[in-house]
């Protein structure tokens, strides 16, 4: 897989009793799947030791960055104004996850760099979806 945008981000795990751990994280964009971003894990903090990573909607963090997105799996909202949260739900459990508003959203300006929103051209895929589909019929 082409990657051609990462950017480190510096999470702050919320904890129960309302403690903040760092945990560190990568931003990740690529042009094969211009829809979506990619927040990046380490094995060091990861249940099982493998990285692990959560994909959700462009627009989603474009979204949260203004106010409460998300559905599903994951949500973001503000808080405050140098601050927004990011919500992840697993069979595990649910993690909270603090970051700066700042680096979340130049991380989201320099994705429209690589690819100008309603720029995303997923034709090549659906392309090669369909011939791994139907084969050469």
């Amino acid at each position: 897989m082409d990657i051609d945008l990462e950017q480190s981000a510096h999470g702050r795990l919320i904890t129960g009793d309302e403690q903040e751990l760092p945990v560190p994280t990568t931003l990740r964009y690529t042009c094969a799947d211009p829809f979506a971003v990619h927040l990046d894990f380490p094995p060091e903090v990861a249940l099982d030791g493998e990285v692990v990573s959560w994909t959700f909607a462009r627009s989603l963090l474009e979204a949260g960055l203004r106010g409460p997105a998300g559905a599903g799996d994951v949500h973001l909202w503000p808080c405050g104004r140098a601050r927004t949260v990011v919500e992840l739900h697993s069979p595990y459990g649910l993690a909270l996850l603090r970051f700066d508003t700042s680096a979340l959203h130049r991380f989201l300006l320099r994705t429209y760099a690589v690819v100008a929103a309603g720029e995303e051209d997923l034709s090549a895929e659906v392309d090669r979806g369909l011939s791994a589909l139907f084969g050469n019929v």
